[in-house]
Protein backbone atom coordinates (compact mmCIF):
# COMPACT_ATOMS: atom_id res chain seq x y z
CA UNK A 1 0.00 0.00 0.00
CA UNK A 2 1.31 3.88 -0.96
CA UNK A 3 2.21 5.38 2.20
CA UNK A 4 -0.37 8.67 2.30
CA UNK A 5 -0.18 12.03 4.27
CA UNK A 6 -3.50 13.24 4.93
CA UNK A 7 -3.77 17.17 6.08
CA UNK A 8 -6.60 16.78 8.49
CA UNK A 9 -8.61 20.07 9.59
CA UNK A 10 -10.29 18.08 12.51
CA UNK A 11 -11.71 14.94 13.78
CA UNK A 12 -15.16 15.34 13.02
CA UNK A 13 -14.16 15.54 9.07
CA UNK A 14 -11.44 13.24 9.08
CA UNK A 15 -13.68 10.24 10.29
CA UNK A 16 -15.22 9.11 7.10
CA UNK A 17 -11.81 10.56 5.15
CA UNK A 18 -9.59 8.21 7.20
CA UNK A 19 -12.65 5.29 6.69
CA UNK A 20 -12.17 5.12 3.31
CA UNK A 21 -8.75 5.77 2.58
CA UNK A 22 -7.62 2.99 4.89
CA UNK A 23 -8.83 0.03 2.50
CA UNK A 24 -6.31 1.63 -0.36
CA UNK A 25 -3.52 3.32 1.86
CA UNK A 26 -1.92 3.16 4.86
CA UNK A 27 -2.92 6.36 6.12
CA UNK A 28 -1.31 8.78 9.04
CA UNK A 29 -2.76 11.70 9.78
CA UNK A 30 -1.15 15.54 9.62
CA UNK A 31 -2.47 18.20 12.04
CA UNK A 32 -1.56 21.30 10.83
CA UNK A 33 -3.78 24.39 11.23
CA UNK A 34 -2.33 27.49 12.27
CA UNK A 35 -5.42 29.29 11.41
CA UNK A 36 -7.75 27.76 14.44
CA UNK A 37 -8.19 30.20 16.81
CA UNK A 38 -8.66 31.15 20.29
CA UNK A 39 -5.64 28.42 20.92
CA UNK A 40 -8.19 26.88 23.40
CA UNK A 41 -10.24 26.02 19.99
CA UNK A 42 -7.05 24.66 18.49
CA UNK A 43 -6.21 22.61 21.23
CA UNK A 44 -9.98 21.20 21.40
CA UNK A 45 -9.56 20.04 17.98
CA UNK A 46 -6.54 18.50 18.47
CA UNK A 47 -7.70 16.53 21.39
CA UNK A 48 -11.25 15.10 19.33
CA UNK A 49 -8.40 14.41 16.66
CA UNK A 50 -6.07 12.27 18.46
CA UNK A 51 -9.40 10.73 19.34
CA UNK A 52 -10.67 9.52 16.00
CA UNK A 53 -6.63 8.25 14.86
CA UNK A 54 -6.74 6.26 18.11
CA UNK A 55 -10.36 4.76 17.11
CA UNK A 56 -8.88 3.78 13.81
CA UNK A 57 -5.31 3.35 14.79
CA UNK A 58 -3.36 5.23 12.75
CA UNK A 59 -0.36 7.55 13.30
CA UNK A 60 -0.74 11.05 14.10
CA UNK A 61 1.57 13.47 13.61
CA UNK A 62 1.21 16.73 15.69
CA UNK A 63 2.91 20.10 14.11
CA UNK A 64 3.28 23.73 15.48
CA UNK A 65 0.37 26.55 15.83
CA UNK A 66 2.18 29.29 14.14
CA UNK A 67 -0.85 31.48 14.18
CA UNK A 68 1.78 34.25 13.76
CA UNK A 69 2.99 32.74 10.27
CA UNK A 70 -0.74 32.08 9.73
CA UNK A 71 -1.78 35.48 10.27
CA UNK A 72 1.17 37.20 7.92
CA UNK A 73 0.26 34.79 5.13
CA UNK A 74 -3.39 36.04 5.04
CA UNK A 75 -2.62 39.41 5.95
CA UNK A 76 -4.82 41.74 3.56
CA UNK A 77 -7.49 39.26 3.67
CA UNK A 78 -9.13 39.58 6.95
CA UNK A 79 -12.64 40.68 5.58
CA UNK A 80 -13.20 38.47 2.90
CA UNK A 81 -16.04 36.48 2.76
CA UNK A 82 -15.36 32.53 3.63
CA UNK A 83 -14.75 30.60 0.06
CA UNK A 84 -12.98 33.27 -0.77
CA UNK A 85 -9.24 34.43 -1.26
CA UNK A 86 -8.10 34.16 2.34
CA UNK A 87 -9.78 30.40 1.81
CA UNK A 88 -7.63 29.46 -0.93
CA UNK A 89 -4.04 31.07 1.24
CA UNK A 90 -5.45 29.25 4.12
CA UNK A 91 -5.35 25.96 1.81
CA UNK A 92 -1.77 26.46 0.55
CA UNK A 93 -0.47 27.63 3.80
CA UNK A 94 -1.54 24.03 4.99
CA UNK A 95 -1.14 21.89 2.02
CA UNK A 96 2.34 23.34 1.53
CA UNK A 97 3.20 22.45 4.66
CA UNK A 98 2.01 18.58 4.61
CA UNK A 99 3.48 18.34 0.92
CA UNK A 100 6.61 19.58 2.17
CA UNK A 101 6.42 17.17 5.12
CA UNK A 102 5.01 14.32 2.73
CA UNK A 103 8.43 14.93 0.93
CA UNK A 104 10.78 14.96 3.53
CA UNK A 105 9.63 12.08 5.22
CA UNK A 106 9.31 9.86 2.30
CA UNK A 107 5.16 9.34 2.17
CA UNK A 108 4.41 7.99 -1.35
CA UNK A 109 0.56 10.43 -1.36
CA UNK A 110 -0.82 13.11 0.45
CA UNK A 111 -4.62 13.76 0.45
CA UNK A 112 -6.74 16.80 2.48
CA UNK A 113 -10.24 16.29 4.41
CA UNK A 114 -10.87 19.66 3.75
CA UNK A 115 -12.92 18.38 0.75
CA UNK A 116 -16.05 16.68 2.83
CA UNK A 117 -17.45 19.78 3.92
CA UNK A 118 -20.20 21.38 1.98
CA UNK A 119 -19.13 25.06 2.76
CA UNK A 120 -15.19 24.06 1.09
CA UNK A 121 -14.63 24.21 -2.59
CA UNK A 122 -13.36 21.01 -3.70
CA UNK A 123 -12.42 22.54 -6.78
CA UNK A 124 -10.14 25.02 -5.00
CA UNK A 125 -8.43 22.57 -2.89
CA UNK A 126 -7.85 20.11 -5.38
CA UNK A 127 -5.92 22.78 -7.81
CA UNK A 128 -3.96 23.94 -4.55
CA UNK A 129 -3.00 20.38 -4.02
CA UNK A 130 -2.28 19.30 -7.71
CA UNK A 131 0.11 22.95 -7.84
CA UNK A 132 2.00 21.57 -4.79
CA UNK A 133 2.41 18.08 -6.20
CA UNK A 134 4.10 19.46 -9.01
CA UNK A 135 6.32 21.77 -7.04
CA UNK A 136 7.43 19.04 -4.63
CA UNK A 137 6.97 15.61 -6.68
CA UNK A 138 5.06 14.07 -4.51
CA UNK A 139 1.08 12.62 -5.68
CA UNK A 140 -1.73 14.57 -4.37
CA UNK A 141 -4.62 12.48 -4.27
CA UNK A 142 -7.82 15.30 -5.59
CA UNK A 143 -11.11 13.68 -4.32
CA UNK A 144 -14.57 15.11 -2.69
CA UNK A 145 -14.50 13.44 0.23
CA UNK A 146 -18.51 14.90 -0.08
CA UNK A 147 -19.49 12.87 -2.40
CA UNK A 148 -21.72 9.33 -1.72
CA UNK A 149 -23.09 11.37 1.68
CA UNK A 150 -19.57 11.82 2.84
CA UNK A 151 -20.70 14.94 5.54
CA UNK A 152 -23.52 12.99 6.28
CA UNK A 153 -21.49 10.07 7.22
CA UNK A 154 -18.92 12.16 9.06
CA UNK A 155 -21.80 13.56 11.16
CA UNK A 156 -23.14 10.31 11.89
CA UNK A 157 -19.41 8.78 12.78
CA UNK A 158 -19.00 12.00 14.79
CA UNK A 159 -21.86 11.08 16.68
CA UNK A 160 -20.97 7.37 16.83
CA UNK A 161 -17.16 8.69 18.51
CA UNK A 162 -19.54 11.42 20.96
CA UNK A 163 -16.62 13.94 19.29
CA UNK A 164 -17.09 17.81 19.26
CA UNK A 165 -18.50 19.65 16.04
CA UNK A 166 -16.92 23.02 15.89
CA UNK A 167 -19.58 25.67 14.49
CA UNK A 168 -16.51 27.77 12.09
CA UNK A 169 -13.84 26.64 9.45
CA UNK A 170 -11.43 27.58 12.21
CA UNK A 171 -9.77 31.31 12.02
CA UNK A 172 -11.51 34.26 13.97
CA UNK A 173 -12.68 35.91 10.39
CA UNK A 174 -14.67 33.30 9.46
CA UNK A 175 -16.01 33.19 13.31
CA UNK A 176 -16.71 36.63 13.50
CA UNK A 177 -18.64 36.38 9.87
CA UNK A 178 -20.66 33.49 11.80
CA UNK A 179 -22.17 35.59 14.88
CA UNK A 180 -22.84 38.71 12.37
CA UNK A 181 -25.13 36.40 10.37
CA UNK A 182 -26.54 34.93 13.36
CA UNK A 183 -27.22 37.94 15.29
CA UNK A 184 -28.74 39.38 11.79
CA UNK A 185 -31.54 36.60 11.75
CA UNK A 186 -32.20 37.07 15.43
CA UNK A 187 -32.55 41.05 14.64
CA UNK A 188 -35.32 40.37 11.69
Amino acid sequence: MKKLLLHSCCGPCSTVVIERLRERFDVTVFYYNPNIEPYEEYEKRKEEQKKVCQFFDIPFIDCDYENEKWRDFVCGLENELEGGARCEKCFLCRLKKTAEYAKLHNFDIFAATLSVSPHKNTEVINKVGESLSLETGVEFLPESFKKKDGYLRSINLSKELELYRQNYCGCLFALRAFENKKSQKVES
